[in-house]
C-alpha cells in the first residue's frame, strides 16, 4: 500500500483515511527498520512513496477540518 493517489484519498471516508494512515505509518516503520539494518535495493523508492502518501493523507484530512 505504499502509494495512494489524491483521487483515491478524495473518494475515501474519514474512517478509511484513518485506517489508511495507520497502515502507511506501520509500513513506514518497517521500511525504516529495514533501512537501519542495511536496506534492500528492491525497495529504493518505497520509502519516498510512503512518506509522500502520508503527507497527502494528512493534507486532505486537515483541509476537511477547516
Amino acid at each position: 500500500m505504499s502509494h495512494i493517489s489524491s483521487k483515491e484519498i478524495d473518494e475515501m471516508s474519514s474512517e478509511q483515511r484513518d485506517i489508511a494512515l495507520q497502515e502507511l505509518r506501520d509500513e513506514m516503520l518497517q521500511l525504516r527498520s529495514q533501512q537501519a539494518l542495511g536496506g534492500s535495493a528492491s525497495n529504493a523508492g518505497a520509502y519516498k512513496q510512503t512518506r509522500r502518501s502520508i503527507a497527502r493523507l494528512l493534507t486532505k484530512m486537515n483541509q476537511k477540518e477547516e
